[in-house]
């Protein structure tokens, strides 16, 4: 594959297998060679607008057949896409829009209003109009022009655009084959959105080998027990996932009385940090040796995945290391002081990053890129993570956290990680975060968040079993000052979890007993609560109001907690308190 851009190769098996089904979408499934050919359609109209290599364009689709087509046709054409979610608020589709450039979007007609009013060109993939000038050519595509650009938050403040080459993609695939063995036979889901990098993972896994890609209806991936089905009914092998996600999906197949017959072959974990002991019930159930559980810790700018490492039965008996492994062969991982000079094996450090898989840079952000794609004293380009690791013996490295997460509390630096295995390691407790919450002058105390495991009834004596843990296990100033048990943890857009959010949610008074509460009322809370807002009109989209598909998973799981029901979501009308409400009124007078 080396040479070659991504949508070439997927042009390779488009000849060799024109009639094998390259994607299942909820508007249906196309193959290879229709794929190719609708794709192709769509170069002459883009070429005509001027796009060619180096110049970007925005991708703005639902979950359909339709969204890949219009990605193939933006790399066909020679140039890179910029995903925008049409699911986004106004504000931030504007300022993907206004900070990218773009003057050309492709799209479908179904998200015409996420567009409307917008400075650009739209391209509507759903409509095949004549374009003036049809059949131009145009400058050949290199594996050094740019593939896609996704914009990542951070510290830094404003998101920022990732500019990521073919052959970043390209190597990825081919530096990790021997650990994955991707083929016709695959059959990979498609379930994050392709405004998060893993997503990147996900589509060529499968368009780049002949196989097959199932695009997540939004609403499935926003349940766990229909994601099972999913999963069941389309025999998918190749699974790709955050730990929060995953953990959700297991608990759903734990209900079951008997395992689940899936075909999966292989569960590839990133996006956040893996506790192992998350994967116990899971591992109990199926082993760890099919489907194999893959950890590859990753950043956007690195192209998705930088390490590789095999999860073990044999890893739950080490709850507090959370291993990552090895680089990829073509990638260099540096734990470099302060003074940037490498510390010794077993020394917590920053993580930096060498080697292939590293973007140009920065979209605009000249004096960014340089601070964080900065060259070490021989020349050799790094990238800084933010990230802390350590080398293990024996060549493997565990992830220890967010440079930044650590916590002050009354002089003494905490990190949270630690605090979190403490409570990990009590029975009944199936998911612990910690954050701090500043009462001002300077009295910052440590809150802990914690998920009791599924048939655990929380009660009282969870909380004095934990309080009575950490205070044999841990320090003064690292013990939590307050324990809230909770339904589950808040994840941000990315899966990861939300700190932020539970810190909200603890500020904010317990609500009075709601038994006589007719549940509309219930529900609204519920929402209220989830999406941070003083108050939520019955009728009113919960989308449009900012919620994410994981905010509305946990308001269904709530709702469900509360009135001991199993809700999936899929009963719903529309994503409104209204429909759920009714919802929860069948099933209470059924």
């Amino acid at each position: 594959m080396t040479g070659k851009c991504l949508h070439q190769i997927f042009a390779e098996h488009a000849r060799s297998q024109p009639g094998r089904i390259a994607v299942s979408a909820p508007d249906g499934e196309i193959s290879y060679g229709e794929l190719d050919e609708r794709a192709e359609r769509l170069v002459p109209r883009l070429r005509a607008r001027g796009v060619g290599p180096g110049v970007l364009v925005g991708l703005c689709a639902d979950r359909s057949v339709e969204m890949i087509v219009g990605l193939l046709g933006i790399l066909k054409a020679g140039g890179a896409y910029v995903p925008i979610d049409p699911t986004y608020p106004a504000k931030r589709i504007e300022y993907l829009l206004d900070d990218s450039g773009v003057s050309t979007v492709v799209a479908v007609s179904r998200v015409a209003d996420a567009l409307s009013g917008r400075p650009v060109q739209v391209l509507w993939i759903d409509r095949d109009d004549p374009a003036p000038g049809a059949g131009l050519g145009g400058p050949e595509v290199g594996d050094r022009d740019l593939a896609y650009v996704i914009y990542t938050s951070g510290s830094t403040g404003a998101p920022k655009g990732v500019l990521v080459e073919h052959r970043n993609a390209v190597r990825l695939f081919e530096r990790t084959g021997q650990w994955f063995g991707f083929d016709e036979n695959d059959v990979v889901t498609l379930f994050h959105s392709v405004s998060f990098d893993f997503s990147v993972w996900e589509i060529w896994s499968a368009l780049l080998y002949g196989g097959r890609l199932v695009v997540v209806p939004a609403q499935v991936a926003r349940s766990p027990e229909a994601f099972r089905e999913l999963l069941l009914d389309e025999g998918v092998t190749v699974l790709a996932q955050t730990p929060s996600a995953f953990r959700h999906l297991a608990a759903a197949d734990a209900r079951r009385d008997e395992p689940s017959p899936f075909r999966l072959r292989r569960v590839v974990f990133g996006g956040e940090r893996l506790d192992v002991e998350v994967l116990k019930p899971w591992i109990d159930r199926y082993g760890d040796e099919k489907p194999e559980l893959i950890n590859m810790y990753g950043i956007t700018e690195t192209t998705v995945h930088v390490t590789y490492r095999r999860i073990l039965g044999d890893d739950l008996e080490h709850p507090e290391t959370s291993p990552i492994g090895v680089p990829i062969p073509d990638l260099g991982l540096h734990l470099l002081d302060a003074d940037g000079r490498r510390v010794p094996d077993g020394v917590a450090a920053e993580l930096y990053v060498s080697g292939e898989g590293l973007a140009r840079g920065y979209l605009g952000r000249p004096r960014l890129t340089a601070e964080r794609f900065a060259e070490s004293a021989d020349g050799t380009r790094l990238y800084r993570t933010g990230d802390l690791a350590v080398r293990l013996p024996g060549g493997e490295h565990a992830y220890i956290g967010r440079a930044d997460d650590q916590i002050k509390v009354r002089g003494f630096r905490v990190e949270p990680r630690e605090i979190e295995v403490c409570l990990l390691g009590e029975p009944g407790v199936a998911g612990a975060v910690v954050a701090a919450r500043d009462y001002g002058e300077g009295d910052v105390r440590l809150l802990a968040f914690v998920v009791p495991a599924p048939g655990t009834e929380p009660d009282a004596d969870l909380t004095r079993r934990l309080t009575a843990r950490a205070a044999e296990e841990l320090p003064v100033h690292a013990r939590p000052s307050q324990y809230h048990i909770v339904a589950e943890i808040p994840m941000t857009v990315q899966g990861k979890a939300d700190r932020g959010a539970l810190v909200d949610q603890a500020k904010r008074p317990a609500a009075e007993s709601t038994q006589s509460v007719p549940p509309i009322r219930v529900v609204q809370r519920i929402a209220a609560n989830v999406l941070d807002r003083e108050e939520v009109p019955p009728d009113a989209d919960l989308f449009d109001l900012g919620a994410t598909s994981l905010a509305l998973t946990r308001i269904i799981a709530q709702v469900n907690e509360h009135y001991g029901l199993a809700l999936t979501g899929g009963e719903l009308e529309e994503a409104s308190v209204q429909s759920l409400a009714s919802c929860v009124g069948e099933r209470l007078n059924a």
